[in-house]
């Protein structure tokens, strides 16, 4: 059935209210216990940064990896750090939903006249996971301080579109498989394989892994488009692919594309579901 566009714009801005003002109401829990967050904060910080240690002590013992230099493997760390940490920090409770699922706790959700996505992606919103926020924004500054790069305007506003549109691709990532959890119920472990998976698998310069593996989250699961391809473009390096050079300023694209997707994917789940009965 079409919908007016004024009526998916109302929907869109309602939907927005409602997740801020959850979110608002669990910082204000949060905030109750500031020793607690301060404590947990920098935890979630010191675990992020293990990642980018272990970076480090590969470069202990050879001078480039996959090709790469220290300083442009930081790049990528922190394109896609940041990227995911701010996803993360939206969104993170969307893996909670096969748990929802399974013990008809989802029921309490949609009896609420707001809509469940917001409720969802709003749900025990957690403001420790800024740390990853954090300590991804100082690898990623270290990087552009160092990086040997013809900084032209183009390169330069390269940079926030990556985190931005990044962000947005790993958020329809994580709606995209809370929505199979719909039908799956115990999913989370396959959904965090392509979310806390994905960001990892991108801190690594792309001709470490199999071309196969490469095609697929160029082609399947776009997280490419995350930072690897435009990272490319900045770096000045060849796509292990062949791609052309313009794939490198898709990503807007296919952050609109895979929003899209992800959300016919949601309603389709939604529609689907049954409750327990219980």
């Amino acid at each position: 059935m079409w919908v007016p566009r004024s009526t998916r714009w109302a929907a869109l801005r309602d939907g927005l209210g409602a997740y801020l003002l959850i979110v608002r109401m669990w910082l204000r829990s949060t905030m109750a216990y500031r020793a607690s967050f301060v404590m947990t904060a920098f935890g979630n910080f010191a675990a992020t940064a293990f990642d980018f240690v272990t970076i480090l002590l590969m470069f202990n013992h050879v001078d480039t990896l996959g090709g790469y230099s220290l300083q442009e493997v930081a790049f990528l760390y922190g394109t896609s750090t940041v990227a995911f940490g701010l996803t993360d920090l939206t969104v993170g409770s969307m893996d909670r939903l096969g748990s929802r699922v399974r013990d008809g706790t989802l029921d309490t959700l949609l009896l609420r006249p707001v809509p469940v996505l917001a409720q969802m992606a709003a749900d025990r919103f957690a403001l420790r996971r800024f740390g990853r926020v954090l300590q991804g924004a100082l690898v990623l500054g270290y990087s552009l301080a160092v990086l040997d790069v013809d900084w032209t305007p183009l390169r330069v506003l390269m940079v926030p579109m990556m985190v931005v549109c990044g962000a947005v691709i790993f958020g329809a990532v994580f709606v995209a498989g809370a929505a199979f959890q719909f039908w799956a119920q115990d999913a989370s472990q396959v959904q965090n394989a392509f979310t806390y998976g994905g960001t990892t698998l991108l801190q690594y310069p792309p001709g470490l892994f199999a071309k196969d593996l490469v095609r697929g989250v160029t082609f399947l699961v776009p997280l490419a488009f995350v930072n690897w391809l435009p990272a490319l473009y900045v770096l000045d390096r060849q796509d292990p692919l062949g791609l052309p050079e313009f794939v490198a300023f898709l990503p807007p694209v296919v952050a609109v594309v895979c929003c899209a997707l992800a959300g016919v994917l949601w309603r389709a789940g939604l529609r689907a579901y049954r409750s327990t009965g219980s």
